[in-house]
């Protein structure tokens, strides 16, 4: 309705509002829930399958590009605390957007855990060896030293203590936010940035699985724990700290690091400006050009128009060859 009273009013362009606080949370809400509900439910259920990292994140890219491309025009498809804090310190969002994209993120993660919770069948239970439901949540749980993947598949002869997968956990997570701040930019021309920030998910989820069980997202690692039945003193929940400060201060340094050396300059925009100032005259120059040249030439084609041409001349000829 809007494009018709624009077309009949003269007006060429329609301005696109922009989506409001609730729409870009529950984008987020949305987005969160979806990719959380993949990651948990694929390892909540990986004693029935075998597909490994290799499927935790196959699914966690599928499941990003799914819910970016459906919500990604709404809020960014950041879906992740991190990179919410990565768009905030580059200057995208502002820091009440950004807290309140962390509530929305948690909200959907949680009730993706909230979920599974409540599905999972309880003769399953028996069947693996498990006492209650949070027992198999454990395996959704990201941890480091006993509670590393690695440790379980080596029976306990190996494993990443807290400052390797620390450093493992900052990594993935400035790698990840540094692409999505790239494919992002207003000067990229990337069509396919879900595809290329899901990609990244997958994999960095393939190098760190052993290690921490692949954190990188500070929702998602809170809706595990909260579920899982392992908060005593050596249990998993108690490691939750790492899988918050890493992914943060991941982003806060692929943030910094992109303001530094790849954001635009101001003195560059005014560069640019100059130029196309300076571009103007001279195109208003070349087009009114051929308009001068015209012009001139008119009054010789006129006194051309005006000179006897050489027929006279042959016509008496003509007439002396008819006398004779």
């Amino acid at each position: 309705m809007s494009q018709d009273l624009a077309a009949t009013s003269g007006v060429t362009e329609v301005e696109e509002r922009s989506p409001s606080l609730l729409s870009r949370l529950l984008a987020e809400t949305f987005g969160t829930f979806l990719l959380t509900l993949v990651i948990v439910g694929v390892l909540v259920y990986s004693p029935l399958n075998t597909v490994g990292g290799l499927g935790v994140a196959l699914g966690a890219a599928f499941a990003y590009i799914a819910g970016a491309a459906t919500v990604g025009r709404v809020s960014g498809a950041h879906f992740n605390p991190a990179i919410s804090l990565g768009a905030w310190l580059s200057g995208r969002i502002s820091v009440t957007s950004m807290f309140s994209y962390w509530g929305a993120q948690l909200v959907g993660a949680i009730l993706a855990s909230a979920v599974l919770f409540a599905t999972v069948p309880q003769p399953l239970l028996a069947l693996l060896g498990k006492e209650n439901t949070s027992d198999a949540f454990d395996a959704a749980v990201n941890g480091f030293s006993q509670h590393s993947p690695l440790y379980l598949q080596t029976q306990g002869q190996a494993q990443f203590d807290w400052l390797p997968a620390l450093l493992v956990e900052v990594i993935i997570s400035a790698v990840l936010v540094g692409v999505y701040l790239g494919v992002h930019d207003r000067r990229s021309k990337i069509g396919y940035a879900p595809v290329a920030v899901g990609s990244a998910i997958a994999a960095l989820s393939l190098v760190s699985w052993f290690v921490t069980n692949t954190g990188m997202n500070p929702a998602r690692s809170t809706a595990a724990a909260l579920f899982a039945n392992n908060w005593g003193a050596d249990g998993s929940g108690r490691q939750l700290w790492l899988f918050w400060l890493a992914p943060l201060v991941g982003a806060a340094l692929a943030a910094l690091f992109y303001r530094a050396f790849a954001s635009v300059e101001p003195e560059e925009l005014e560069l640019d400006e100059d130029d196309d100032e300076d571009d103007a005259p001279e195109l208003v120059a070349a087009q009114s050009a051929p308009a001068a040249t015209t012009t001139e030439t008119s009054p010789v084609t006129e006194e051309k128009a005006a000179e006897p041409v050489a027929e006279p001349a042959t016509e008496p000829e003509k007439k002396n060859d008819d006398k004779a």
